[in-house]
């Protein structure tokens, strides 16, 4: 697969297969009788997925110039909700907000380790010049973890155009699919098995949806290769308990509270991240 960017394709097929699939869930909640007890998430959830999804897929329609403002955007404000989570000080805080923008930035001109290396740097820096003897270690592997995990996941979205593309309605798909195979198959049976301690609501059955619900996605779009299926099935199923683990050890339920029916931001988009960062390996 290419790494060049292009907004052809996949961009085009992306649009109808959102829409109606938005469309028709749009009418299914609608109809959604009153003693269903998620009713006003459910519908709390689509009204997000409707506002959301014609902004993820319209930046690609601009180029790169849009892939950048969408991924400088939403790792602004990812970063601020880890960064807040992890307990992090001010210095630690303006690194991940710089990354977050100068990362994707930099993808503009392609592949470029040494902006992600000096961020690397800085972020060990910071710690070092405080002399923080007693959390110094703490605070640089923190912060080095959301470099990796947030901006550059989504400088991905830069270099990798119609296919990061296809990895976001996928994931998004996949969600879905997790949740719909969680309730229709979860309940009991060997599929009703806990996928991890990090998120006891996750089962086996939920990757069995997710696996079924993102073939599909990228079959809508064109996109389908038994490589990029794997790598967006593990990032639906990694992405999910990577934020569980640091939630629980922040002690925090969401990583926000704005977000309709999903919390925060990195609640809304932790699979995209490991996905993103799992297709670059397989692809660049």
């Amino acid at each position: 697969m290419s790494a060049v960017f292009v907004a052809g394709e996949v961009a085009g097929r992306a649009v109808p297969v959102v829409a109606g699939v938005l469309g028709a869930g749009g009418v299914a909640v609608a109809s959604l009788p009153s003693r269903v007890r998620m009713r006003a998430e459910l519908r709390r959830r689509w009204r997000t997925w409707a506002l959301s999804a014609p902004l993820f897929i319209g930046a690609f329609f601009v180029g790169r110039a849009g892939a950048f403002v969408l991924a400088a955007g939403l790792g602004a404000v990812a970063v601020g909700e880890y960064a807040r989570m992890a307990g992090l000080p001010r210095a630690e805080r303006a690194v991940l907000v710089a990354a977050a923008i100068a990362v994707p930035g930099a993808a503009l001109a392609g592949p470029d380790p040494r902006t992600t290396g000096a961020l690397l740097v800085l972020a060990v820096l910071a710690a070092v010049c405080a002399g923080d003897a007693e959390q110094g270690f703490t605070r640089a592997s923190r912060t080095l973890f959301g470099l990796l995990w947030i901006p550059v996941s989504l400088s991905s979205l830069v270099l990798l155009g119609d296919t990061a593309l296809a990895v976001g309605v996928a994931v998004a798909f996949g969600d879905v699919g997790a949740w719909c195979g969680g309730t229709a198959l979860g309940r009991r049976g060997p599929l009703s098995r806990r996928l991890s301690p990090l998120s006891p609501n996750k089962t086996w059955a939920g990757v069995v949806g997710a696996a079924a619900a993102t073939a599909a996605a990228l079959t809508a779009v064109g996109a389908f290769t038994p490589v990029l299926w794997a790598a967006v099935l593990a990032g639906c199923v990694l992405g999910d308990l990577v934020e569980s683990m640091v939630k629980r050890e922040a002690g925090v339920k969401d990583a926000g509270s704005w977000l309709p029916g999903f919390g925060g931001l990195l609640d809304r988009i932790d699979s995209l991240l490991v996905a993103l960062l799992l297709v670059m390996v397989v692809t660049l």
